[in-house]
């Protein structure tokens, strides 16, 4: 018998990829620009990254992202198995779809003005790995998976406490740590905003957590929303007592444990609260806005990395504010209209494929 279609998932997935557009549509830049010196400003702000040391609402958007992929993945993997689909296809599945994600990772940030450039900062590429390496575990106990993440997690404080490389032996500085150093034996560079390809290792902690969720949900256990409540009080007190005792500082940049932990309990939490307040309880008014751009996550997440920070954005910006100038509207809601013009156009796109049918798989 196949799964009941998870509505949470669907609803958490959308609601992602609809910040992720009003973010790349640049409201959250005008709010943070237009509210410097008020109290809004410090609500603002939880719409950037934090600079360094810290956690902000807008750091746990990737976590989440990985997190409810894997949950996905879950998902597909029963249905898979339901439907005849030996392993050897699924291996073969999952290799094609990692392929595919590296490849559209790669090519987000390969074109730039200056020429082509190779990067791997992307979240695509970091979820390649985690994606793969999530199937490769998959079948494992519980125990089996959470014990491999801890040793990840392990590993990855080995590696920037005690490799003691020159000019790159501070694990928690910017520019002087063991992630900048992999990343300049990768590619040569530095990520002058501290971002790090190695962030793959502990973020795959999201998407393995992610996929055991995705098994507890599809079990015949009565305590779903319970487990996932521990699981999130635990991690959020490991995370947060590491960076309050100042063993291992929060800072999603390089995805240290803490933060990787504290992280994954707000996943947790926000999993369980959306499973019994959509599926549990049944309210579904209102899902239907998040799930058009949820239902083509990849495709809408290409289209405003890709075509609308190269030419759909300032094409629309050059419409939407050569005609608020002639009607002499307000500099300021001019900057609004516009970017939520973009929001509307690139819903409305999802909303046509939504409409069509059509959708877009790795």
């Amino acid at each position: 018998m196949l799964p009941k279609r998870l509505l949470s998932l669907d609803f958490l997935r959308g609601f992602i990829m609809v910040l992720l557009a009003l973010e790349s549509a640049g409201l959250y830049g005008i709010l943070s620009d237009h509210s410097e010196g008020t109290w809004f400003h410090n609500i603002a702000r939880q719409f950037d990254h934090h600079p360094w040391h810290g956690l902000r609402f807008w750091d746990l958007i990737q976590p989440g992202f990985m997190f409810i992929a894997g949950t996905a993945m879950a998902y597909s993997l029963h249905r898979q198995k339901q439907n005849g689909v030996p392993w050897s296809g699924s291996f073969k599945k999952a290799l094609k779809r990692s392929g595919w994600l590296f490849f559209w990772g790669v090519l987000d940030y390969a074109v730039r003005k200056t020429g082509l450039s190779f990067e791997l900062w992307d979240v695509l590429t970091q979820l390649s790995f985690t994606m793969l390496l999530a199937f490769l575990i998959f079948d494992l106990s519980s125990r089996t998976q959470i014990i491999i993440g801890a040793g990840i997690l392990l590993l990855t404080e080995l590696l920037y406490r005690f490799t003691h490389i020159p000019g790159f032996d501070q694990p928690f500085t910017d520019q002087h740590n063991f992630g900048n150093y992999i990343d300049l034996l990768l590619m040569h560079k530095i990520n002058p905003g501290g971002w790090v390809a190695i962030n793959c290792l502990p973020t795959a902690v999201h998407t393995i957590a992610g996929a055991l969720a995705g098994k507890l949900l599809l079990s015949d256990r009565r305590d779903k929303v319970k487990t996932l409540l521990i699981g999130s009080g635990i991690c959020l007190l490991l995370g947060f007592g590491m960076d309050g005792l100042h063993i291992t500082p929060i800072i999603k940049r390089i995805a240290t444990t803490s933060f990787t932990l504290a992280s994954l309990g707000w996943c947790l939490l926000g999993l369980a609260v959306c499973y019994w307040w959509i599926d549990i309880k049944n309210h579904r008014r209102y899902l239907f806005f998040f799930t058009v751009v949820g239902m083509n996550s990849i495709f809408i997440y290409l289209f405003f990395e890709i075509v609308g920070h190269r030419w759909f954005n300032e094409y629309v910006g050059a419409v939407t504010n050569g005609l608020m100038d002639l009607a002499r509207f307000p500099p300021r809601l001019m900057q609004y209209i516009t970017a939520l013009s973009i929001f509307a156009l690139e819903w409305g796109i999802c909303y046509f494929l939504y409409k069509k049918k059509i959708f877009f798989r790795l």
